[in-house]
């Protein structure tokens, strides 16, 4: 943990100080003030957004998780802290909308039973392509494999992914677009 030094008297370090402060030496205190400032106007904002109380609860403590974790990432120069910490709980939230209107499965659903008579050559061929996806999958650059995962298995919005790994939002896309381009040839060179 580095040292830092205490404000001056009379003055008042400003919430991207104290964000740095946390960034660069996982200071607790300068968290501990950041997390009383944000919290209640995080749930504020969360309510207006249309959370219930104890999910706007569950939200803040998820955002101000990630704001200790990714405080690294923080650049004073691109945001303010405010709109750094507000844009976390915005993705957050949007987040939690998703999980929450996936519709539930009903395993008794005849949808989801495979037709009795489905052509063995047909079951065969589809596990082949699986088997041929999951190899494809396991030879991209690991980057790539996660931000894949992230977008299409966990279904993150690629701001989200952007935040979240602390890269560029043109870096998410390039890596995502040339995983799949990587995958469509692995495909197609197998058939």
């Amino acid at each position: 943990m580095q040292d830092h030094h205490p404000p001056a008297a009379g003055t008042t370090p400003s919430l991207e100080s104290l964000l740095v402060a946390v960034g660069r030496g996982r200071d607790r205190q300068a968290f501990g003030v950041l997390f009383d400032h944000f919290a209640p106007r995080l749930k504020t904002y969360l309510r207006r957004l249309g959370c219930e109380s104890a999910s706007a609860e569950e939200l803040v403590q998820e955002v101000m998780l990630l704001v200790w974790r990714r405080a690294e990432t923080y650049d004073p120069i691109h945001a303010s802290a405010g709109t750094w910490v507000f844009t976390i709980a915005r993705n957050k939230r949007i987040d939690a909308l998703r999980r929450e209107q996936r519709p539930e499965i009903d395993p008794d659903d005849p949808a989801l039973v495979p037709a009795p008579e489905e052509a063995a050559d047909r079951r065969i061929e589809v596990k082949e392509s699986n088997i041929r996806l999951r190899a494809a999958l396991k030879d991209l650059p690991p980057e790539q494999a996660d931000l894949l995962r992230m977008a299409y298995f966990e279904d993150k919005p690629h701001s989200v992914i952007s935040v979240e790994h602390g890269i560029p939002l043109g870096t998410v896309k390039s890596r995502l677009r040339l995983a799949m381009e990587r995958l469509r040839r692995s495909m197609r060179d197998v058939e």
